[in-house]
């Protein structure tokens, strides 16, 4: 039972089995008809997809084909773009040519060959009166007044290539005279296409040459009628310096005549007085010696007036120096100033230059008038004269000098008039303390004359302050006189000294104080004499006075300097101080000068300094050019060099460069001119090397030894000593520029 039951179950379960395998095997039957039509889809994708790839190379290709298209496409559009600024650039040109050539006041056209107008400007149109439209084509040569002549400027265009200032007139309402100017333009190849012509308008040149020639005939009239006025006037003229000559003539020997004799009495004076004397002798020779004081004074102040007035007052501009002329100038008051029992200050500038370009000779007189009378009318108390740098600049130097004394003092109301001649400040004034009142007079013309001005400040009874400003120019030159005094030097012996003078008086006195300085001296009376004693027997330096009978002192310079070739220090004695007279000194050779009534001091201070100039010039000279080349002084001195550059290695470079560059060149410069004779170029040569011995610190020595060289150049005499001198300048040249070189080279390559 259970088993008919367990396989009525299993039939049943395989009969249910059975169906499930019918499914199965329906649903194998379904996927595989799915299979079957996947597979036949796949093949359909597959083939669709081999048509793909073919349609995708093809679209491939076709934008290859259309990159290329699109580069060319890009080059051509770049291409046009070039063209188009091209184009673009040309129109720009053209457009500004055409600007230029409508902007041109003068006519100009282009012409063809056949010389047809092809082109113009607007001021061709406004010149021929005719339209621009009408001018295009028609025969250019039609527009002037001959044509023919046009046609054959036209023709000398095509056969030079051009044509200048060709005249011609073009046929317009007023007949324009104008100068034809052409030339051929041509294309790109080169060939000719036409002419380019311009019309230069010259009426107005034409107007201008005739009112030339009118004015030139007015002009040669006028000149004629001015011919003879001046033939009248050079008459009138003539008589007036004649009549101002006489006058100077006269006052220049008057001058000499009366302070020869009065030279001799203060000089003897002055020596008498240093013997021994009794009181009453003594008090006489002082007295003597004011009144001849006096009478100088009053000479110098009278002489000094006329010369103002008649105009004749010049100023000169060498270079001095400051502070010796001060303090020789105060030196000359010392002995009146003890007398009075004064006190003597002096005020001076340090930051004032050494070395000024002025005329020493008028600031003398400036201040000894004004220094004078301070001690004329001071009893007691002091003299204070101060020397104050006001402005100063690349170039000048403004000065303020103060000459303030405790005397009588000035009232108020005279004050205005105290520069006016024959002015003092009371009418008691010349009774009591004497004078021309012409002091001040000539202080204020002598001071305004050199653009100045004085001044004065004042109280009565307590003291005067008298105040000029001048301004000097700055130099680097030495200067040529120098007035510093100095005390007597026992040990300068065996000065020979030569004394040219025709006053017998003047001669006992120079052989007195000679005699006191210790020189041995010989005394001639005049130059002729003197340049015969010079040819016999030899002399260290000359006293030479000026105005003497037979051969006066310039003639006895000059012949000593030319004739003889000697360049002995050469000292005038001038008893009429004039800037004329100290120029033709300077002109003939004379070293210095020194103004009668001597003052004795400042003679021995004038012959021993050029004395030590000469021979420390001789010294240095020997020491430079004979020590051989091992033993060679140096003879540069980069101080000044380095202070001015502030040691800046880069200027100090820059100036020692341009030195070594251009002294060769004048060195050769220098030989060649002497060897040909050319003064002028030697001259130029010479001044050219002179400021740059004080830059490089070259003794100044060479400096004045190449002024000789110019002395001599410039009177084309001395020729066996310039050769020498050139010799001289030229070796201690090429040292400078040895020794430079090795600085240079130690500058640029520091250790």
């Amino acid at each position: 039972m259970i088993k008919s039951d367990e396989l009525i179950i299993a039939n049943k379960a395989l009969a249910f089995q059975n169906k499930e395998k019918e499914k199965r095997a329906n649903e194998l039957i379904i996927a595989n008809k799915e299979l079957a039509f996947l597979n036949v889809e796949k093949k359909k994708r597959a083939n669709e997809l081999i048509i793909a790839k073919k349609e995708l190379a093809f679209q491939n290709i076709e934008k290859e084909k259309r990159a290329n298209e699109l580069i060319i496409a890009n080059n051509e559009l770049a291409f046009q773009n070039q063209e188009k600024e091209k184009r673009a650039a040309e129109l720009i040109i053209a457009n500004y040519a055409r600007s230029l050539i409508e902007a041109s006041l003068d006519p100009l056209f282009t012409i063809s060959i056949k010389g047809k107008i092809t082109d113009m400007n607007n001021a061709s149109v406004n010149i021929t009166g005719v339209s621009r439209e009408k001018l295009i084509g028609t025969d250019f040569f039609n527009y002037f007044t001959e044509p023919n002549k046009a046609r054959k400027g036209y023709q000398e265009v095509f056969a030079k290539g051009f044509v200048a200032d060709y005249p011609l007139t073009i046929r317009d309402h007023k007949l324009t005279d104008v100068l034809f100017n052409g030339s051929v333009y041509k294309d790109e190849q080169g060939k000719v296409l036409g002419v380019v012509v311009v019309a230069r308008d010259i009426t107005e040149q034409k107007r201008i040459e005739k009112e030339l020639i009118e004015a030139k005939v007015f002009a040669e009239l006028a000149t004629a009628i001015a011919e003879e006025a001046q033939s009248k006037s050079e008459i009138t003229r003539k008589i007036a310096e004649d009549a101002v000559k006489a006058k100077q003539q006269f006052l220049s020997n008057m001058s000499h005549e009366i302070r020869t004799p009065m030279n001799a009495i203060i000089g003897f004076t002055k020596v008498v007085l240093k013997t021994d004397l009794s009181a009453k002798q003594k008090e006489y020779l002082t007295a003597i010696k004011m009144s001849g004081d006096a009478l100088i004074v009053l000479i110098n102040d009278i002489l000094d007036l006329a010369k103002v007035d008649a105009g004749k007052m010049t100023f000169e501009e060498i270079p001095f120096r400051l502070a010796s002329s001060i303090s020789a100038m105060l030196h000359l008051f010392e002995t009146k100033i003890q007398e009075k029992n004064l006190k003597l200050i002096s005020k001076y500038d340090k930051n004032i230059p050494v070395v000024l370009l002025g005329d020493p000779v008028r600031l003398h007189q400036i201040i000894l008038n004004l220094v004078s009378n301070a001690v004329k009318f001071t009893t007691k108390g002091l003299i204070t004269v101060s020397v104050d740098l006001i402005n100063e600049d690349s170039e000048n130097v403004i000065i303020q000098f103060s000459v303030t004394d405790t005397g009588i003092g000035i009232p108020q109301n005279k004050i205005s008039n105290i520069f006016d001649n024959f002015q003092q400040a009371t009418s008691g004034t010349a009774r009591l303390y004497g004078g021309t009142g012409l002091g001040l007079a000539i202080v204020k013309q002598l001071v305004e004359q050199q653009g100045g001005k004085t001044s004065v400040q004042s109280k009565t009874d307590e003291g005067s302050t008298f105040s000029f400003c001048l301004q000097f120019r700055k130099t680097k030159a030495d200067a040529t006189f120098v007035n510093e005094i100095i005390e007597l030097d026992t040990e300068i012996k065996n000065i020979k000294v030569l004394v040219v003078e025709d006053i017998a008086l003047n001669q006992l006195l120079m052989k007195t104080l000679l005699d006191d300085f210790g020189f041995e001296c010989d005394i001639t009376a005049n130059g002729k004499i003197a340049v015969e004693k010079l040819a016999t027997k030899s002399y260290d330096i000359i006293l030479m006075d000026l105005q003497m009978p037979e051969m006066n002192g310039f003639e006895a310079t000059e012949y000593i300097r030319k004739k003889m070739n000697s360049s002995i220090p050469i000292i005038a004695l001038t008893a009429d101080v004039t800037t004329v007279d100290l120029a033709k000194c300077k002109a003939v050779g004379m070293n210095d000068y020194i103004a009668k009534p001597l003052d004795e001091r400042l003679l021995y201070t004038k012959i021993v300094s050029l004395l030590k100039n000469s021979f420390n010039m001789k010294k240095t000279t020997n020491e430079h050019l004979e020590s051989d080349a091992n033993t060679k002084i140096k003879c540069t001195d980069l101080r000044y060099l380095s202070h001015r550059t502030k040691s800046n290695p880069r200027l100090m470079s820059e100036m020692i460069s341009l030195y070594l560059e251009q002294t060769p060149p004048l060195i050769d410069a220098m030989k060649k001119s002497l060897q040909n004779n050319d003064w002028t170029l030697l001259l130029s040569a010479v001044h050219k090397m002179i400021p740059s011995f004080s830059i490089m610190g070259i003794s100044p020595d060479f400096e004045n030894m190449a002024k000789k060289i110019q002395e001599y150049a410039n009177t084309q005499q001395q020729a066996n000593e310039i050769q020498e001198l050139v010799f001289k300048l030229e070796n201690v040249c090429v040292q400078a520029c040895e020794e430079l070189e090795e600085e240079l080279f130690k500058i640029k390559n520091p250790k």
